[in-house]
């Protein structure tokens, strides 16, 4: 089967990840899976949420949204709606599940960091795209923390990513474009830990179910795909 960039069946799309791409968060990532690309901000707040008051631990959130000429056509800004998508808010709280998966909220703080993902151009896998992004730009809040002396112990336990598998034409693919998102028998999202462990697992079958065995075809295409955005992560947190 052919795809896109003439890709093989277990090949990620060219990723890469540019550290402090804005200048006032405490962290900052663009991150860019083929013509996808998503700035990934964490910022620092001393407050955590009131269920959190006075318990000595601290709270990572996320905040998704799309730029209106993200997308192939313009759409209208959410916020001149008046309310966010469900699609907007499931995405955020997967967002920020993933990232709390990630870190030892006690060793934070009574603090909050947010991480915000904006999609400024989407090609497919944007969810998962702000999830791998969105780990070192947390990443890099905490090293600025630390640094200040504000933490003493590193709260980091695993990094995290994202990718997407699919089922085309009957056959497995990893890091699924738009179009072949689009066009898929089966779209999934694999959200997994540096010790291959998953965090979720979203799964669908859009034309027709989907064998045990594709599940595992794909969980094996995740798992060799996640180890190579674990690579790049340390990387990029390295230099």
């Amino acid at each position: 089967m052919k795809r896109s960039n003439h890709r093989k069946a277990n090949e990620l799309r060219k990723t890469a990840i540019k550290k402090h791409y804005i200048k006032h968060p405490e962290g900052s990532v663009l991150i860019s899976m083929g013509n996808t690309k998503v700035i990934c901000n964490a910022s620092v707040e001393e407050k955590v949420p009131p269920f959190l008051k006075d318990t000595g631990k601290g709270w990572v959130t996320a905040e998704y949204g799309m730029l209106p000429r993200s997308t192939n056509e313009r759409m209208s800004r959410e916020a001149k709606q008046g309310k966010q998508s469900g699609r907007t808010m499931e995405i955020s709280r997967l967002i920020g599940r993933a990232l709390r998966a990630s870190v030892d909220l006690k060793k934070i703080g009574e603090r909050q960091i947010v991480v915000d993902c904006d999609v400024i151009q989407a090609d497919g896998g944007t969810r998962c795209a702000s999830i791998t992004g969105g780990y070192v730009a947390l990443a890099l809040a905490i090293q600025k923390l630390m640094k200040k002396k504000l933490i003493s112990h590193n709260p980091i336990l695993t990094p995290v990513c994202a990718l997407s598998c699919g089922v085309k034409n009957g056959k497995t693919i990893l890091d699924l474009d738009y179009d072949e998102d689009s066009t898929a028998e089966v779209d999934m999202n694999f959200v997994m830990t540096g010790n291959q462990e998953f965090v979720e697992i979203q799964g669908t079958a859009e034309h027709k179910p989907f064998r045990f065995k594709d599940l595992e075809d794909m969980k094996e295409l995740a798992v060799k795909g996640a180890e190579k955005l674990f690579r790049l992560q340390k990387k990029v947190l390295q230099i």
